[in-house]
């Protein structure tokens, strides 16, 4: 094999596997890492809304003033990462919709609810503490 095509099928590979990525997988819960640190600022979350926090796969959502809530951003549908939160949570890969205040699914193909994580609230700071006791 010549290095050139050995470095295509290298480089074709890696590409599958990014594209596999960004839909599902066996990818460790980015959440573990995050517990126990702040993960936003109060004034990020608007009320009766929320934001997706990439980097740690969270949706923080404020579904009435001053009560805070935390939930994978991993739709439990196909596995993507959810990218929008205004009245719900929307995950644009296949049309699921989950509640702001409980995760639970209210539109698409999504049965099962988002899971859920305990935060804390100190001052403007989002500690999260991890998933919810069941």
């Amino acid at each position: 094999m010549t290095r050139r095509r050995m470095l295509g099928t290298a480089g074709a590979a890696g590409a599958a596997a990014l594209g596999a990525a960004g839909c599902g997988g066996d990818e460790p819960e980015p959440q573990d890492a995050l517990a126990g640190t702040v993960v936003a600022q109060t004034g990020e979350v608007p009320e009766g809304g929320g934001t997706v926090i990439v980097r740690g796969k969270l949706v923080l959502t404020q579904p009435e003033k001053g009560d805070y809530r935390a939930f994978s951003a991993v739709c439990t549908h196909a596995g993507c990462t959810v990218q929008e939160v205004e009245e719900n949570i929307h995950c644009l890969c296949h049309g699921s919709e989950f509640d702001i205040a409980t995760g639970e699914p209210v539109a698409g193909p999504a049965t099962e609810p988002l899971e859920r994580f305990d935060v804390t609230v100190d001052g403007t700071d989002i500690t999260l503490d991890g998933p919810q006791d069941a």
